[in-house]
């Protein structure tokens, strides 16, 4: 639990996106009393990146599973990957409210189905399957990075859908690699992905304290 935010970041998990580095320029410094406390927002990156590291584990654990044929992981994995997509649009909610929640929450549907397309088109060596899943990877990050740049002015579309081609590109690389056998490549696409997991769950950490600093203080109430 956060200790000087007025919410439970653990028990309503978060969202993504923003660092120092691709944060817009505030129009006007915040004032001391409005200032983010820094301790909070160390916890709240904590919690986000548990969040987000899970995402591309399940997924992980899903393509593994197609990969060998095991219907039994590959159930749990998928059921896992969809608990954690409505963890992450959960986390929204105190601060845009139920209904960008629930837009997040589609978003995210829309991601995982075009990750486990390309997937179902690798296992059956479908060209055309994968480049339509492609095609609809890409859409959906445009579609993500519109969305939380509409949100929070501190995450600007061009470097959040940078961000969102990245990460697309590590699952289709990673699933191109188990599908050969490629375990070593795959090894280092894995710690790629976790790494720019870890970036994802900052940058929105970084966002959000900049929009909504009394969120994050003491006095919070």
């Amino acid at each position: 639990m956060l200790r000087y935010a007025p919410f439970n970041l653990l028990a309503v998990p978060l969202l993504f996106l923003a660092s120092f580095s691709l944060a817009a320029p505030a129009a006007a410094a915040a004032t001391p009393a409005a200032a983010a406390d820094p301790v909070a927002v160390l916890e709240t990156k904590m919690a986000l990146r548990d969040l987000w590291v899970e995402h591309v584990f399940w997924i992980r654990s899903y393509v593994l599973a197609t990969d060998a044929g095991d219907d039994a992981q590959r159930k749990v994995a998928e059921d896992e990957v969809v608990n954690n997509a409505k963890a992450l649009a959960a986390t929204i909610t105190p601060f845009y409210g139920q209904a960008a929640a629930d837009g997040l929450l589609k978003l995210l549907a829309g991601h995982w189905t075009a990750v486990r397309d390309y997937n179902t088109a690798t296992v059956n060596h479908s060209k055309s399957g994968q480049d339509k899943a492609l095609q609809a990877i890409t859409a959906n990050a445009h579609e993500i990075a519109r969305f939380l740049s509409g949100a929070n002015p501190n995450l600007p579309e061009d470097a959040v859908f940078g961000l969102l081609s990245a990460h697309g590109a590590h699952h289709v690389a990673q699933i191109s690699q188990i599908a050969a056998n490629d375990f070593g490549d795959e090894a280092r696409t894995w710690e790629a992905m976790r790494k720019h997991m870890l970036v994802i769950a900052d940058s929105i950490a970084d966002a959000l304290a900049k929009q909504f600093p009394i969120r994050f203080h003491r006095s919070a109430t």
